[in-house]
């Protein structure tokens, strides 16, 4: 028992001993705290506006590889039902990302859009190529019977971005802050494709379909440090490959411009505390 209470006493002794340094080596110390970033994500609806396209149809077996030049082609906003539908039945979007360090101007993102393309019918449009075996350049009236064509499960873009974050206003309790987003990325295309060619139906299906590539410019209002609200204005370019149609394949590309509306929550990480000096 002896023998325990002498290794207790010394075991005390040293550890006092070792806090007394440390508070004197400290004392003229503070505490810095540094962040380790942030996570966010949102959600959020969209409208869109595309460019016109070629839309060119390869059918090996039908001795079809022709071209419908200068389609034009609409979204399906879905505003007016917005509170009668499931969250996923309009045209959404949603982001995932995550700011580095103490300064969090610099993120990388997930950006992902549910957009729905829908060709127009009811105009002519020249299909040229070859037609069943015959060299064809001729004007067609576009309707069920000549070209359906819909990706409207879902054109859906996504984006792998860099974001860089500009401030423009905040109160000093950080309560209130406005920012600047400026985003760049590239990434794959999963559309769901729904179409008829002349009359005969594909199966319809998703898809990897290709590539695109966007920026976007967005103002972020934060409030109380967690939620925010953004408005986004995006420009896309994406190729669509190998898109499934009866007996054969098509590919198209297009431009897209979209506004966006969003909500969204910041996840702050836990801060770290490093002692220094000041002076240092």
């Amino acid at each position: 028992m002896k023998k325990y209470l002498i290794a207790l006493t010394l075991l005390c002794v040293f550890g006092f001993a070792s806090f007394a340094q440390h508070s004197d080596s400290t004392k003229h110390c503070k505490l810095k705290i540094v962040k380790n970033g942030s996570l966010y994500g949102s959600w959020g609806y969209n409208e869109e506006q595309y460019t016109s396209s070629n839309l060119y149809v390869s059918q090996p077996g039908m001795n079809n590889n022709f071209v419908y030049n200068n389609i034009l082609a609409s979204d399906h906003i879905g505003w007016d039902h917005l509170f009668s539908l499931q969250p996923t039945i309009p045209q959404y979007n949603y982001r995932l990302g995550y700011f580095f360090n103490e300064k969090q101007d610099l993120a990388i993102e997930l950006n992902f859009d549910h957009t729905k393309y829908i060709v127009q019918q009811g105009y002519n449009v020249i299909v040229a190529g070859t037609l069943h075996g015959r060299n064809v350049d001729t004007t067609v009236y576009l309707n069920n019977s000549t070209l359906r064509y819909f990706l409207n499960n879902g054109a859906n873009f996504f984006l792998f971005n860099l974001v860089k974050k500009i401030k423009i206003v905040s109160t000093a309790d950080k309560k209130f802050v406005v920012d600047g987003l400026v985003k760049a990325g590239v990434g794959p295309l999963i559309p769901h494709v729904d179409n008829a060619i002349f009359g005969t139906d594909n199966r319809k299906q998703f898809q990897l379909g290709g590539w695109n590539t966007g920026v976007e410019a967005t103002i972020k209002v934060t409030l109380y440090k967690h939620i925010y609200v953004e408005y986004c204005n995006k420009v896309d370019y994406a190729r669509y490959s190998h898109l499934e149609v009866y007996n054969g394949r098509a590919h198209q590309n297009f431009g897209t411009y979209e506004n966006i509306l969003n909500i969204g929550y910041t996840l702050h990480l836990h801060h770290k505390k490093y002692p220094f000096q000041e002076g240092k």
